[in-house]
């Protein structure tokens, strides 16, 4: 059982070197500098290929805005747009923007190659305890313990089993009948159509819910374009613009880039599934 509140990822950036286009990139410093970063963990998945015998642990942070790094003002980009990063024991992974059903460009990349230096720390509970019946799960929310669910269900074509931990951070109860409802978010799923064996390149941020113990449903998060009406105000930068050139006629390639794009939770996926939900003292 992930104690995902103390589980964290911290990496050491390359030394700055100003971008050759843009006045505000994002990092507001000197050249030469180097920072870090630290974010928590808010959900972890692990694919196994049954042919194969290969497994990847799949993690997810908690996000923050767009920013300028490290400013004494004007520290939100505004046009704003969500930083989430998706990574394995071994890659940056592309969190979707596009329904499941649609391919898209998902590149991977190593992360030694990215950072300096980095950290992953995965941090468990000890005294765990598995919760096997509804009444149990009410009991074990009313008493405050810390919960976790692992929900795995399997794609039989590709031979692939995948399990979801998630911390529980919003549950529903009918504490007479021991009915329980699972609501919470977000986490991720991966794209199994761009598993190569050993990992994937794209995996779908999603909420998940449950009610029972042998079937799942997650709804993903995907964008969605705007009405002309409302990008005018949408795309208006506040004071920096992060698109600004340091000289308008030197552009990059395929200037300007397209604004962020607002996002709305859409497609459901629902599985037979296999939900583990385990408690922790909260202490």
């Amino acid at each position: 059982m992930i104690n995902f509140p103390r589980s964290t990822f911290t990496w050491k950036h390359n030394h700055w070197r100003p971008d050759p286009y843009y006045k505000y990139p994002g990092f507001v410093g000197k050249p030469g500098e180097v920072y870090q970063v630290r974010f928590n963990l808010v959900g972890s998945c692990v694919i196994q290929d049954e042919k194969r015998g290969t497994t990847a642990e799949l993690f997810v942070s908690a996000p923050c805005r767009t920013e300028y790094t490290i400013a004494y003002w004007n520290l939100f980009q505004v046009p704003s747009n969500e930083f989430r990063f998706a990574f394995s024991r071994e890659n940056r992974l592309t969190i979707g923007k596009r329904p499941s059903y649609e391919q898209e460009t998902a590149p991977r990349a190593k992360l030694t190659d990215t950072f300096s230096d980095y950290k992953i720390d995965i941090r468990t509970f000890s005294d765990v305890t598995e919760l096997k019946t509804g009444q149990e799960i009410v009991a074990a929310t009313l008493a405050n313990d810390m919960l976790n669910a692992r929900s795995t269900y399997r794609d039989a074509e590709r031979g692939l089993t995948v399990s979801v931990e998630y911390p529980i951070n919003l549950i529903n109860l009918n504490e007479p009948t021991g009915e329980f409802q699972v609501c919470t978010g977000p986490l991720i799923v991966p794209d199994l159509a761009t598993w190569d064996g050993h990992d994937v390149t794209r995996v779908l941020l999603a909420h998940v819910a449950i009610t029972a113990f042998d079937r799942v449903e997650f709804i993903l998060r995907r964008e969605v374009e705007a009405a002309e009406s409302e990008r005018e105000w949408l795309d208006k930068p506040v004071d920096r613009d992060r698109y600004e050139l340091l000289d308008p006629n030197n552009r990059p390639p395929n200037y300007p880039p397209a604004r962020p794009k607002p996002t709305v939770y859409n497609e459901v996926w629902a599985f037979p599934a296999t939900n583990v939900v385990m408690r922790a003292p909260n202490k």
